[in-house]
Formats: C-alpha cells, structure tokens, sequence
C-alpha cells in the first residue's frame, strides 16, 4: 500500500533472491513454504560440521639457503649471517674457508614451511613454502639447499630441496624497475620428504569424538539425535555445545574406517544464528534468512544547502575619467528540503521487505549501514552485528 508520505509492505513469498541497489548488494534467503524442501537444500554432511578428535594436522618449519639467483639474493655485505650460512655448509662439504671472504650475490636466506597431513608415512611428498627473511629483491630462478623441517618439538620430520616455482615477477634494477606479485615467496611442489611420522589415535577404546567447528548447543543436539537415528539409540552423547562422543558399534569393530565414513556421509540442518555481515568498504552487507525485525518505523530525509558565486565586470561609463574597472561577486543560496519518506515495518518482518523498504526511499549504501545500526541500537533486531 502506497501513501503520499507513507510506504508499506506486505510479507511476499520469494525463494532465494538477490537484489542490488544503490551500489550495495544483499544477500539473503528467504524461508521457502515448504519445510521438507528447506531440509533437502539446507542439510549438510556430518564432515562439513564436525572434525574427529586427534585426527589433525602438524606445522614444519626450517632455514634454510636459496642458491642459483641472477644477483637479486641478498647483499651479503649488510647480513652477516647470509655469509655464515653458507661458510657452514661448505665446512660441511669438506672446504673451508672464511665468511669475510664470501660476498656472492646468488644466495638468499629463507624461512621453509609445511604442512604435515594426518596419517602421511615416511617417503611421502610434501609441498613447501619459501620466504627469503633478508633483503633479497627475487627468488626467481633459484634451487632450494636440501632444508631439514622441524615440528614444535625440535624433531626433524622432513627434509626438503628443489627448485622453486614463483607467482612473480620482478626485473629492471634501482632506477628503473617493475614488480608483480610478490617475487620473493614461492613454493616447491612435493618438494619435501616425510622422514617420520606422527601418531594419529582417533578411535581408541572403540569410542571417537566429533567436534564441531561452530559451537552451538542446538546443533550438537541434533548431531546425537542424527547419529542415534542410524546406529541406534545411545550410540553418541553430546557433551557440550561443541563435543559429541560416539560409541562405535560392535558390527564395526574390526572396520572402523568404514564406521567413520558412514557416519561422516550422515546428513543434518544445523541451527543458525542471526547474523548480519556489513563490509563498509565494498557496501557489502549479507543476512540471514532467521533474522527479523520488531515493528519499527524507518524515516528518511535531510537539508540540502547550495552556495554559488558568480563573478561579474563593472566597468565606468565611457568618458569617465575617475571611474574603475571592478569585480563584483555575486552571491546566491539556495536551500531545498526533502520531502521526509517513511517505512513502516511489521512485527517480524522478514529481510524482503527490508530490502524493498529502504530500496524505495533511494537511500544509500552508507545510509543503510547506518540504518541497520541504529535499528540494532533501538532494540528492534534479534541479530547481530559483525563489521569487517
């Protein structure tokens, strides 16, 4: 219904839509009319919910020395310990010599990071990371020195070397030069080895836990009721809002693997929260379908005062001897009021008709940050605010 001053908007029945208005983008979904159809797109697997108690991932770190480089590695003459690398790998080599003596411009010191996976076996490939920690211009080019990874226990569990592929690129010298990316970092793929492994126990005593990335009481709810639908009633118990113990049945007792894959592939509509996402800068802000609104009434208007001067010649009437050639300012203000438009939403009003309400109105992106903040503030959203 639509007044002179006055906008109002009825609830509208619409499935998952996006608007754009005003250089700002919406994103929401809204509740479709059918319940079973909402559980079918909105169910996810246990897999994408819940990760197995001491199945994880371990961080390697070493130092190591990058060689081969077109005089871009590090200048030897600022960083000594570039210098005392490389002394100490030729003492190992059997050559020895001093570090005063050494100032190549091909070598550069690096930082060496990996990922070691759950259940890797010695012998298998790992891709590494290096980043020079000095002053050196490119890695471009260069050979990764056989590099010992560490863990956060000072063992050694894998050993890496080999060339190194850039995503960058960098040319020309200090007085005319051009870079893309970021030419000192790059990767050697399954450049490294797995020397030993980590011990992974995740189904000891026939009994796993899954927890969950996000936690929320209601989903660790519905995760007990899922697991006891399919294996039967006492199988798994929620502990907490983010832990759920599960009992692996005697049927699977000698295949706990394929256990764990049935019981990952398990679907489920976790709950959840209301939440708004605004980026002010990109004018993003995402929503929720659960978010709603109480009844609220949204004003919008403002003042607009223009200034302008012009500049005209006054000049003497002919003859005049006395008289001055002068520039007189001419000043004029103008002052308009916008007409103030309002919306007035329902108890429980869905996204849609926000959207559709301030989209009205012509407000801006700015505006409607500030809108949503100060329906926040007055009480009238059941969501919460996240800035970016």
């Amino acid at each position: 219904m639509l007044n002179k001053n006055k906008i109002s908007f009825l609830p509208a029945r619409l499935g998952k839509t996006l608007l754009l208005t005003a250089g700002l983008f919406f994103f929401f979904a809204a509740p479709a009319a059918d319940c079973q159809q909402t559980d079918a797109r909105t169910s996810v697997r246990v897999k994408d919910l819940a990760e197995i108690e001491g199945v994880r991932s371990n961080q390697l770190i070493g130092y190591g020395l990058v060689v081969g480089l077109n005089r871009t590695g590090d200048r030897v003459q600022q960083n000594l310990y570039a210098r005392q690398t490389l002394q100490n790998l030729l003492e190992r080599m059997g050559i020895s010599t001093e570090t005063a003596t050494l100032k190549p411009e091909n070598i550069a010191t690096v930082l060496v990071t990996a990922t070691l996976p759950p259940f890797a076996r010695q012998g298998s490939k790992l891709d590494v990371t290096v980043s020079s920690i000095a002053d050196a211009r490119s890695l471009q080019g260069g050979t990764l020195i056989l590099t010992q990874l560490k863990g956060i226990d000072g063992q050694v569990y894998a050993v890496a070397q080999g060339s190194i592929s850039i995503g960058g690129i960098s040319a020309g010298n200090s007085g005319s030069s051009v870079e893309i990316n970021h030419p000192t970092v790059g990767r050697v793929p399954n450049g490294a080895n797995i020397e030993k492994t980590v011990a992974a126990e995740f189904a000891a005593g026939n009994r796993l836990t899954l927890v969950l990335r996000d936690e929320d009481f209601s989903t660790a709810a519905k995760l007990q009721q899922t697991v006891d639908a399919k294996f039967g009633k006492g199988t798994s118990k929620a502990l907490d809002g983010r832990n759920v113990d599960v009992n692996i049945p005697a049927a699977f007792y000698d295949n706990n693997v394929g256990f764990i894959a049935e019981l990952e592939n398990l679907r489920l509509t976790p709950e959840k929260i209301a939440k708004i996402v605004i980026n002010e800068r990109t004018g993003t802000i995402i929503m929720g379908r659960e978010v709603r609104l109480a009844a609220v009434a949204i004003s919008q208007g403002g003042v607009t005062v223009r200034i302008g001067t012009e500049y005209e010649i006054s000049q003497p009437s002919p003859f005049n001897r006395t008289g001055e050639t002068v520039v007189v300012p001419l000043t004029n203000v103008e002052v308009k009021e916008k007409k103030v438009e309002s919306v007035i939403l329902p108890d429980g009003a869905t996204i849609d008709e926000v959207v559709r309400g301030l989209r009205a109105l012509g407000v801006s992106a700015r505006d409607v940050i500030s809108i949503l903040q100060a329906i926040k503030s007055a009480g009238a959203m059941n969501a919460d605010l996240e800035m970016q």
